[in-house]
């Protein structure tokens, strides 16, 4: 299907990009990786009057250190974010969720920030950020404003974003000695995952000390499976991560489609909290 008429513009710096989204109000859309927004101009499911094409702003791009905080452009694509050393090394969880984004054609053009900014609660990465305590850092006409993860997904497909506001980098704590692993189920391959836990834990002497527990397809919006997360202070074997798992759909609110019922999501949140998390302790 052919998308609608709309007028394009193609920034240099991240001033001008909110300038222009200034200008044009909600009537216009980000145009980053285009992974999102093209699939849904094709299906005329989005009638922007101006698409705004941020992909020749280099400052968007790369991963650099600031303190205890791994600094990741909005632009950057999945594929150099999963091959990053930085993130490797300090925020495993990222680069292992990454890497089951789609397929290599999708990471080669797919940005980290667009990702997030599309707020799909079936996306693999808006979960990540929540279990990773992420920050997400936004430019508009006032100035910048940094938004954590927990607040910046609002509803289906809609974030803490304002019309004249563009997401510019996202701030994740390194989580060194952390154990991490992200679990996902779904029909086949490359296809949106039906649920997804990222789990992320920290032991000590043989004990969970601390748990984040994110759920990826279990709401109107990416979830923390905190009553999971609780239960799981403490757990030093794998009959404990079993009993605490059953507690991972609690206050989830899964909808029913094509794919699953709520009933048959919050049997999958159980079952993959529990792999996630005795994966991430190596106790499975």
């Amino acid at each position: 299907m052919i998308p609608p008429a709309f007028d394009y513009v193609r920034p240099a710096s991240v001033e001008e990009a909110v300038r222009s989204l200034a200008e044009a109000g909600e009537e216009a859309k980000v145009l980053a990786g285009g992974q999102s927004l093209l699939p849904l101009l094709r299906l005329r499911l989005a009638f922007p009057e101006l698409v705004v094409d941020v992909g020749r702003v280099a400052e968007l791009r790369g991963v650099r250190e600031d303190g205890d905080t791994l600094v990741i452009g909005a632009l950057t694509t999945h594929h150099d974010v999963l091959r990053d050393p930085l993130v490797r090394r300090h925020a495993g969880l990222l680069a292992a969720a990454t890497a089951t984004v789609a397929d290599p054609a999708v990471r080669h053009r797919g940005t980290l920030g667009g990702s997030l900014a599309h707020a799909d609660p079936a996306g693999d990465l808006p979960a990540v950020a929540l279990a990773l305590d992420a920050e997400l850092v936004a430019a508009g006409p006032g100035g910048r404003r940094t938004i954590p993860a927990r607040d910046f997904f609002v509803d289906y497909l809609q974030s803490a974003l304002a019309p004249d506001e563009l997401l510019v980098e996202i701030r994740v704590p390194k989580a060194d000695g952390w154990g991490f692993h992200y679990e996902k189920f779904h029909r086949v391959a490359q296809a949106w995952a039906i649920v997804g836990v990222a789990a992320l834990v920290r032991r000590d002497g043989g004990r969970v000390t601390e748990a984040r527990i994110g759920l990826t397809g279990m709401g109107a919006t990416p979830l923390r499976a905190a009553a999971a997360e609780a239960a799981l202070t403490g757990a030093g074997d794998a009959q404990t991560v079993t009993r605490a798992a059953e507690a991972a759909a609690e206050g989830t609110r899964p909808t029913r489609d094509t794919s699953a019922s709520p009933e048959y999501r919050e049997h999958l949140a159980r079952v993959l909290t529990r792999r996630a998390v005795l994966a991430a302790t190596g106790m499975g």
